[in-house]
């Protein structure tokens, strides 16, 4: 899929709580056919701090009205840059990058797992499944009630677990003790947050032959492959996360 450099419109900034927003984006040209599972390096324009791109996740997509979502996480002065940005502010992007998450077959049993932030590429991802005939489970984790975000949107297309540290919403505890794993059978299972809890939902998947495929989220400067800042280290040898994924088999990878 060619890659664009391309200024696009922010039509919408919705601020989901303290640490959270999205960034609905339109451009004059027709929208690629993304993939679940890419990313775009966003320039930071206004922060002279803020040097590199940021590589945000694809959140969401409506080719209806040509425009796509990017769940941002405010971690820095870039990003709080970001979540100062209003309707008609321009943004520019590098998009599509990286790879995707693969497609089950009809008939296999899917589970997509989600760690505060690392929901971002999922919500796509499960319109996608359930728009090619694969309805799949979501389990979601956050801190606490306070940091939940999209809960609703995700209810709209599959069956919602989630776990909260502090038990407030949901059942108490990290995504990868919930009950889900000991009640349900899976075939595949799609995640994305922190590295400890891909490592065991890895772990758990292997023990059981089930497919698991992992989304990345390492630091990445440039995006294309350039810098090799953001090597991984797998069966197959040293690979970019950036180009290579960062969506990735756990059998590749050496954890």
């Amino acid at each position: 899929m060619a890659k664009r450099i391309e200024d696009l419109k922010i039509i919408g900034n919705k601020r989901l709580n303290n640490d959270f927003f999205i960034l609905e984006l339109s451009g004059n040209t027709k929208i690629p056919d993304f993939k679940p599972g890419q990313f775009a390096q966003v320039r930071v324009d206004g922060s002279p701090e803020t040097f590199l791109r940021r590589p945000i996740s694809i959140h969401d997509v409506d080719y209806e009205k040509n425009t796509f979502k990017l769940l941002i996480q405010i971690a820095g002065k870039g990003t709080k840059t970001l979540a100062e940005l209003g309707n008609g502010d321009i943004l520019n992007l590098i998009y599509p990058l990286g790879n995707s998450f693969s497609l089950p077959s009809e008939n296999e049993k899917v589970l997509l797992v989600g760690g505060g932030c690392g929901i971002a590429p999922l919500l796509f991802l499960a319109r996608y499944l359930k728009s090619n005939g694969n309805v799949p489970d979501i389990l979601l984790g956050f801190r606490n009630s306070e940091r939940i975000i999209e809960f609703e949107e995700y209810l709209k297309i599959g069956t919602v677990f989630i776990t909260t540290e502090d038990g407030s919403m949901g059942e108490k505890g990290y995504v990868t003790s919930h009950s889900v794993f000991s009640t349900r059978q899976y075939n595949r299972i799609c995640c994305c947050g922190p590295d400890t809890m891909m490592k065991a939902i890895a772990t758990y998947c292997k023990n059981r032959n089930i497919v698991c495929e992992v989304s990345l989220e390492n630091l990445m400067a440039c995006g294309i492959g350039a810098c090799l800042c953001c090597i991984i280290d797998t069966v197959k040898g040293n690979l970019c996360t950036c180009t290579d994924g960062p969506v990735f088999n756990v059998n590749d990878l050496k954890w």
